[in-house]
């Protein structure tokens, strides 16, 4: 309690009242200042020149460009063509070289050898084509693959997209990039967060990007399911409650949630029943038409590879041997090794398959650790000379974009 003989201090009411009268009088004029300033204010108008350039109003498509600095910058693409005709250029893959380093030591660690993977692969997707590769396991496709889109980092080369080169792009430049270059992996399982749902696996590119509002949110999502295949509900649900064929399509939703011109796809149906490999072919082959994407098709199965590419490269122990279209590479194939994979397929008809012959190579898959001089096929080629073991072959281009790399190619029937 205070003390009754300690006078009381009151402090003067008129003094505060007239500095919030002046506080109120200063930020109400501020206030309408800001006002007539927002009145005057000129709407802003589109200039004339881009009126000019899109008429429609239509929406664009924008793409990273890098600029100096470092920096990037965004300009309007146009949407790739249908699958029907193909466009420009793509991706061009020029002199890829991947070599993975062996290593002997704990403490103090020796390199005593070198893997080459990838050695010297060359080749180019147009927009809206479906490149197929093939090759025995270990010859490097998946690893061509995952270089592509730097998952892992390239020993040397160059990847052009859009005539850009993403070897040289910096890590913010390459993510914004990442908006347009996709990839569906082989193994439906490992590839999905086992921790995460549906919903939340799939608009996770999204979120990333920080577009997940602005596309729609979960109703984006569902719609990304539906079109795949996958009821809406699907979405509260975990990857382990799925089959392998829902899997994998739960991965397709996830690649295409970015809306990119360009997906690998690496062996996405190496794992799965025929029947079911079926479903995720046409999936495939019906999103192309719809949205206008370029494929890069990695496959084991020659059958597969006929049914839905445009053009196949084989590859063998780390490099490309032979490239066509698709007719012209199962009718004509001409490097040897080539032609003993297709004469692996077997043939609807019995009585063409009963009377055809059969290439079997002998002798195992070279190690890339220590693989042979010059042409790499030339220990288990049956058409192997002396000058298969001195002068490595070039991949030269033997007519209609027929690319083979082999001292003694010829045309031969083998379906």
């Amino acid at each position: 309690m205070s003390d009754p003989k300690t006078p009381r201090k009151r402090t003067p009411a008129r003094p505060v009242k007239a500095a919030k009268k002046t506080t109120s009088a200063a930020s109400g004029a501020r206030r309408t200042a800001a006002k007539s300033t927002a009145r005057k204010a000129p709407a802003r108008k589109t200039p004339a020149k881009k009126r000019a350039a899109n008429p429609a109003g239509t929406r664009t498509r924008t793409m990273p460009v890098p600029v100096s600095g470092g920096a990037v910058a965004t300009e309007p693409t146009s949407a790739p063509p249908p699958h029907a005709s193909f466009g420009d250029e793509l991706l061009k893959v020029d002199h890829l070289v991947k070599y993975f380093p062996v290593m002997r030591g704990i403490v103090f660690k020796k390199q005593i050898g070198t893997v080459q993977a990838v050695d010297d692969v060359s080749f180019s997707i147009r927009q809206g084509e479906t490149l197929g590769v093939v090759g025995e396991s270990g010859c490097g496709k998946s690893t061509t693959a995952r270089t592509i889109l730097r998952l892992i980092e390239p020993t040397g080369g160059a990847v052009y997209f859009n005539g850009q080169d993403l070897v040289k792009f910096n890590r913010e430049q390459l993510r914004l990039l990442r908006r347009e270059m996709q990839i569906i992996f082989q193994d439906p399982f490992a590839s999905l967060n086992p921790r995460m749902t549906v919903r939340s696996i799939v608009g996770e590119p999204l979120m990333i990007h920080g577009i997940y509002e602005s596309s729609g949110g979960p109703r984006y999502v569902e719609d990304l399911l539906a079109r795949v295949g996958l009821n809406p509900e699907h979405g509260n649900r975990y990857p382990h409650e799925f089959s392998g064929g829902q899997r994998q399509r739960i991965g397709v939703a996830r690649a295409l949630a970015l809306k990119p011109k360009l997906i690998i796809c690496d062996e996405p149906v190496s794992a799965l029943d025929v029947s079911v490999q079926a479903q995720i072919l046409n999936l495939l082959e019906d999103l192309q038409n719809e949205f206008g994407l370029t494929y890069m098709f990695i496959a084991h199965d020659l059958s597969v590879v006929r049914h839905i590419s445009d053009r196949v490269s084989v590859m063998y122990l780390g490099k490309v041997v032979e490239t066509a279209d698709r007719d012209t590479l199962y009718e004509k194939p001409m490097h040897p090794y080539t032609q003993a994979l297709i004469s692996a397929v077997p043939v609807p008809d019995p009585e063409k398959e009963r009377n055809r012959k059969r290439i079997i190579l002998e002798g195992d898959l070279p190690s890339p650790l220590n693989p042979p001089p010059a042409c790499r096929f030339h220990t288990r080629c049956w058409k192997a000379q002396e000058i298969c073991r001195e002068v490595e072959p070039p991949l030269e281009d033997r007519g209609n974009g027929h690319m083979v790399a082999c001292h003694f190619a010829e045309e031969v029937k083998v379906l």
